[in-house]
């Protein structure tokens, strides 16, 4: 899955650290999900999408490779 979790908290001057804190996870954790590591889980999806004020469909978009 593709996600623009980077540019979101780059555009906000947020760290991994910053946007962890507000959304109750670990700073690895935020890592592993921009780096396509690691799915979020839906509830975290949720949550990303509050963080940012936007419809999860507007972070997250299925990888069609």
């Amino acid at each position: 899955m593709r996600n623009r979790l980077r540019e979101l908290r780059a555009a906000r001057r947020w760290s991994q650290a910053d946007l962890a804190e507000r959304c109750g996870v670990s700073r690895q954790a935020i890592n592993a999900i921009e780096t396509g590591k690691y799915d979020p889980s839906l509830p975290l999806a949720f949550t990303l999408a509050g963080v940012f004020d936007l419809a999860i469909e507007e972070i997250f978009q299925p990888d069609r490779s």
